[in-house]
């Protein structure tokens, strides 16, 4: 999508401290970091949410975690960490692009708040 922020940072038109690519993905620091590690993964293909998967798009979900695991080992998070993904306006949904949140590096909390 011409306007979709994450759309145009896989194309790398605004640019971000990648941390993981490859054909399917994008792994990247988030600019506003809610823990020491703080990692967004997106599909490169644009899906707005998770509302949006279908039988045809959803094996990205999966690879997401595989990336999510394969990161979390690389960057140290060895006491565990917490992937997230908001989904629509009541979910926290603030970019209209299927994202998860990798985060780790301190212990976390439930109910997140």
């Amino acid at each position: 999508m011409a306007d979709c922020v994450f759309c145009k940072i896989s194309a790398g038109e605004i640019p971000s401290k990648k941390v993981y690519e490859d054909d399917k993905v994008l792994a990247f620091y988030d600019l506003d970091p809610q823990a020491p590690v703080h990692v967004l993964i997106i599909p490169k293909e644009h899906i707005a949410s998770a509302d949006e998967l279908t039988e045809e798009n959803s094996g990205v979900v999966s690879h997401i975690f595989l990336v999510a695991a394969r990161l979390a080992k690389e960057l140290g998070l060895k006491n565990g960490y917490r992937i997230v993904n908001n989904c629509g306006e009541d979910g926290g949904q603030t970019v209209k692009h299927l994202h998860f949140h990798l985060l780790g590096g301190r212990s976390m909390k439930w109910p997140p708040g």
